[in-house]
């Protein structure tokens, strides 16, 4: 199958069907993506840092921030560990 390539992000977006529970789940991941982020760079550590707290490769860290790669919960858990944060469930209208 050969696949037009798309001249805007609308295009593109109606090409990949995605379902509204994807979206979720991909506005999730973002969030906690930010989450670790934020947790990071309040305590002015550098990714590198990081690394040397976490035990998780730096280039690995980049490339979670970046959203290039999906991170799972075991490696969220210790990048946020050190630097005294955790994953918590929640009801969802308690935001």
């Amino acid at each position: 199958m050969k696949i037009k390539p798309s001249r805007n992000w609308n295009e593109i977006e109606k090409n990949l069907n995605i379902t509204p529970e994807q979206e979720v789940e991909i506005q999730l991941e973002m969030d906690i993506i930010k989450a670790v982020i934020e947790a990071r760079e309040s305590q002015k550590l550098t990714q590198r840092d990081l690394s040397k707290k976490s035990g998780v490769k730096q280039p690995a860290i980049a490339r979670i921030e970046k959203g290039i790669n999906s991170a799972q919960i075991r490696t969220i858990i210790k990048l946020l560990y050190p630097m005294g944060y955790t994953l918590r469930v929640m009801p969802i209208d308690s935001k």
